[in-house]
C-alpha cells in the first residue's frame, strides 16, 4: 500500500507539473523521483518523470544524448530540484557537445550548486582512471569489445576465443588495465591490452 503522505506528494507534483514529466512533457508513466543528496525534503526534494527518463537516468548505459535536448526547455524550470537534476544530466553528457552551451547558460546560486554537485557531476576528473583498449580508444562502462588473442581464463579450464565480443563491459576502479565482462556466461576480468571497442 502507498502511504497517504506519498499520495500527496505524488498528486501535489502532479498539480506542480500539470501531470507531465519535468524533462520531457510526456504524460505516460510518471513516477516520483527523488533527486538524490537534497539538503530538503517533501516537494523541493523530488520531481515527476516519465519512466523512459528515469530510466536512461538510472542505467547511463541506455541513455539517448538527443531525448534529452529536451533540457532545452526544461533547464529554464523555476523548480530546483527540475533545475538540479537538469544540470547533473547535462554535466554527464558533456562529451556530446552541445550540453556545454546550456551549462553556459545556466544560474545556480552557491547553496544550489553545491547540492548539484553532490553527486561528484561537475568535478574534475583529472585524476580519474582512465581504461584504454589495445589501440588507446578510451573504454566506459557499457561498452562492447572484441577479444583481439585467445585468453587462458584463470581458475578454470575455459578459453576465451580471439574474436569473441565482450558486451557491456564494466570497470575496475582501482586499476585502469582491468575490466570486466560476461564470456560463455561467465563473468570474467580482462586486461584491457588484449580487446579492442566495437
Amino acid at each position: 500500500m502507498l502511504s497517504q503522505e506519498f499520495m500527496s506528494l505524488e498528486r501535489r507534483l502532479k498539480q506542480r507539473s500539470d501531470s507531465k514529466c519535468e524533462f520531457c512533457a510526456s504524460e505516460e508513466n510518471l513516477k516520483v523521483y527523488e533527486v538524490p543528496k537534497s539538503p530538503k525534503g517533501d516537494l523541493e526534494a523530488n520531481i515527476l518523470i516519465c519512466n523512459n527518463c528515469f530510466g536512461q537516468i538510472e542505467n547511463p548505459e541506455t541513455r539517448d544524448a538527443n531525448h534529452w535536448r529536451c533540457l532545452n526547455d526544461s533547464m529554464w524550470s523555476t523548480e530546483p530540484p527540475v533545475q538540479i537534476m537538469a544540470w547533473r544530466m547535462l554535466q554527464r553528457m558533456r562529451s556530446e557537445g552541445w550540453p556545454q552551451g546550456l551549462l553556459d547558460m545556466m544560474y545556480l546560486d552557491e547553496e544550489m550548486m553545491d547540492w548539484a554537485k553532490a553527486e561528484g557531476d561537475g568535478v574534475d576528473k583529472t585524476n580519474e582512471l582512465v581504461h584504454r583498449d589495445s589501440n588507446g580508444v578510451i573504454l566506459q562502462a557499457g561498452d562492447n569489445v572484441v577479444l583481439i588473442k585467445d585468453l587462458k581464463v584463470k581458475g578454470s579450464s575455459m578459453v576465451a576465443k580471439q574474436g569473441t565480443a565482450v558486451r557491456r563491459i564494466s570497470l575496475d576502479h582501482e586499476n585502469e588495465t582491468y575490466i570486466e565482462g560476461r564470456v560463455d556466461g561467465q563473468q570474467i576480468v580482462i586486461i584491457t591490452e588484449y580487446v579492442k571497442k566495437i
